[in-house]
């Protein structure tokens, strides 16, 4: 997948390897790899700050994100640490975004699009969504697995379902980090172009959950929204993500901590 990457800028943040370059920069090595006739099953994972601390609790996981054909950074914090650690050029891509942007730029190309994830029905109400938004788009499936793990005959009509289709492109919509997982086990028995993990994504092109407000966004405060949002769920995840990584984070910039992204 390298050939994808020429010309990308990466950072270590805390021992994940980031893509460093502009947001239109990485759109252009994705629209490349689609371009590709090649179906080598390369990823895509939009990680924000609970996919870096996830990554500092299990190795088996960093490993996973720091073999991403393109680790992107989505959310500000991590931008603002790439920036500082001396990648400038870093921009934020926010998974929803990077979705609705690669689908809409494959249009021209004939790409195919299989969506797997999300509560019973999201999958096809998302199906719905991006058809009336783009009725060139080419959606070839749906799936919304069961909230448990699949059995090794369920991932084996998963996988048939989704090759036989002949999607070129899947997006994964489950939580952090079973998505990443499930692409570490699935991608090379699926004959794709790309795998994304972009989590929340489906809820929000479902209009599930709303957007923060432009200025959140800017300041990082897209977190403290989501948590007004979905209290119950999240809060315990942020109050325990954010000092860590603040305190972490503030580590590797002083010099007082190096992370290595080997291995």
């Amino acid at each position: 997948m390298e050939q994808y990457q020429t010309g990308l800028d990466f950072s270590n943040v805390l021992g994940v390897r980031f893509v460093a370059s502009p947001y239109p920069t990485v759109l252009g090595a994705v629209e490349a790899l689609l371009k590709n006739p090649a179906r080598r099953a390369g990823y895509l994972c939009p990680t924000g700050v609970h996919g870096v601390i996830e990554a500092q609790k299990d190795k088996s996981y960093r490993r996973i994100l720091n073999a991403a054909t393109f680790n992107v950074p989505d959310g500000m914090p991590i931008v603002a640490a790439s920036r500082v650690l001396g990648r400038g050029r870093s921009e934020r891509a926010f998974g929803p975004d990077v979705m609705w942007d690669v689908i809409e730029r494959s249009v021209p190309l004939g790409v195919s699009h299989y969506f797997y994830g999300g509560r019973e029905g999201v999958a096809d109400r998302l199906a719905e969504a991006f058809l009336v938004a783009m009725p060139a788009a080419t959606i070839v499936g749906t799936y919304c697995p069961p909230f448990r793990p699949l059995t090794p005959q369920e991932e084996d009509v998963i996988a048939d379902e989704i090759n036989s289709s002949g999607a070129d492109v899947v997006w994964v919509g489950l939580s952090t980090p079973k998505q990443e997982r499930w692409i570490a086990s699935m991608r090379d028995r699926l004959d794709v172009k790309l795998i994304c993990s972009v989590g929340a994504a489906f809820d929000y092109h479902t209009g599930s959950i709303r957007p923060a407000p432009a200025w959140m966004k800017r300041v990082a405060l897209e977190w403290f929204y989501r948590l007004m949002q979905e209290p119950r769920r999240l809060w315990r995840r942020y109050f325990e993500i954010v000092p860590k990584f603040l305190f972490l984070i503030t580590l590797q910039l002083t010099g007082l901590k190096t992370f290595s992204d080997d291995g």
